[in-house]
């Protein structure tokens, strides 16, 4: 099969603050390493929580999440899904929500490359 040819599939990962190393450092191990990595509210099942600000009750609707994004075609998407689940799982509300969609192309602004040579960090 020949590079232009591989599927490419982007994984985005929406998970607690505080598991962001665990996770990447078991991406690390299944040979993932590029990632872009944002600092995200949300809301979903948690709902909120209530605070006093001057002493107004006001509600939160939005908590802090970390939001991973990965895009792979080496390395099975599948494999980057199984390995988050492991790692992020705690049976609570909150653990996160992943998300697989396939890439159309994807182009190295740097060398003009495209598709899977764009993914390769060769120099």
């Amino acid at each position: 099969m020949e590079g232009s040819q591989k599927k490419i599939f982007k994984v985005d990962i929406i998970t607690r603050p505080e598991s962001f190393d665990t996770l990447k450092d078991a991406l690390d191990k299944i040979g993932i390493t590029g990632m872009t990595v944002s600092n995200v509210l949300g809301c979903g099942m948690q709902k909120g929580y209530k605070e006093y600000y001057r002493g107004n009750e006001i509600e939160i609707n939005l908590r802090p999440k970390v939001k991973v994004e990965i895009v792979v075609c080496e390395v099975p998407y599948e494999r980057v899904v199984e390995t988050a689940m492991t790692v992020l799982r705690t049976g609570k509300v909150g653990d996160g929500k992943i998300f697989v969609t396939e890439v159309g192309n994807v182009y190295k602004i740097r060398t003009g490359e495209s598709g899977w040579a764009a993914l390769q960090d060769i120099e």
